[in-house]
């Protein structure tokens, strides 16, 4: 770490401020070698942690730093290993406070933006998002607000952005863990006045898991991401045929994913075996609809979804 970065750094801790000046010479000194060094992401936690009132230019700078550190310090670039992964949570954890926002959006655009990362982290993503979801409150980085009584379309869109991302725990569909997350935060929040998005991110979410094409262990290459970009920023009004239109707006799913080539004939013959619910995952919706004791309106318009694209409606 250069003497000016570590200057710059120690003197926004101890003023708890920093200027867009001092931002700037930050990303000079930060990145003058091409990466950033463990103690200059150190330093940036610190200040981080005492900054009372961080601009735009430091959350921004915040986390595309600390991000940089983490997927490209170490080979092979675009992955976090174990021991990076251990270090973030301990630096999001580090000040015994609720993740902050800039925190927040740095979790979430690591899984975005990862090819992979370990599932310590995938879950600890995954963890802090619901915790924020259920009692975060204030603005988010990028618009609208975290309400801890009722699901918000920002809040609804952090999470399609962290349970499709890239590192999610089924990389460009949604697992079983994460299905069960939203059912948690739907059994929570369905008397109150939730977002519309949320309710078609439950239904879209949870509809993936049974019926997604994408394989558990796949990894995403930068063509596959591109295909699904469009599909991950789905919040049509009509939820209809959801599936299907995954399929024909990302058909290499039924291709690189299972280690096929596109053809026709494959994606017909992968889009009846995936659309199928089986019994094991029968069992574990029914279980997931029990949980609250009623079959409430999102239950009720999943159900619906389902019989539609199992073409039992």
């Amino acid at each position: 770490m250069s003497f000016h970065f570590a200057d710059i750094a120690r003197q926004a801790a101890s003023d708890r401020a920093i200027s867009p000046e001092e931002i700037l010479e930050l990303r000079r000194a930060g990145w003058a070698d091409g990466r950033m060094s463990r103690e200059e992401a150190q330093a940036l936690f610190t200040a981080q942690d005492t900054l009372t009132a961080p601009c735009q230019e430091w959350t921004d700078f915040f986390v595309e730093a600390i991000r940089n550190y983490v997927l490209e310090g170490s080979e092979p670039r675009g992955y976090a290993s174990e021991e990076e992964a251990n270090w973030l949570i301990a630096q999001v954890e580090g000040d015994g406070r609720v993740c902050s926002m800039a925190e927040m959006e740095l979790l979430v655009q690591i899984a975005e933006k990862s090819q992979n990362v370990p599932e310590i982290l995938k879950n600890y993503i995954l963890d802090t998002i619901e915790e924020e979801v259920m009692t975060g409150s204030g603005p988010t980085r990028c618009g609208g607000e975290l309400a801890d009584c009722h699901v918000t379309k920002a809040e609804a869109q952090i999470v399609r952005r962290v349970i499709f991302g890239q590192a999610s725990d089924r990389p460009g569909g949604v697992s079983r863990s994460e299905a069960e997350m939203l059912f948690r935060v739907k059994d929570a929040v369905v008397t109150h006045d939730n977002a519309p998005e949320f309710k078609r991110l439950f239904i879209q979410g949870v509809g993936n898991y049974l019926m997604g094409f994408a394989s558990a262990s796949a990894q995403i290459s930068g063509e596959r991401a591109l295909e699904l970009a469009a599909f991950i920023s789905d919040n049509k009004v009509n939820v209809g045929r959801f599936m299907g239109r995954m399929a024909k707006d990302a058909p290499n799913a039924f291709g690189k994913v299972f280690g096929r080539k596109g053809t026709k004939t494959g994606r017909d013959v992968l889009y009846a075996e995936a659309i199928s619910v089986t019994s094991d995952e029968q069992d574990w919706l029914d279980a997931q609809i029990d949980a609250n004791g009623e079959v409430d309106a999102y239950d009720q318009a999943l159900l619906e979804f389902l019989a539609e694209e199992t073409g039992q409606a």
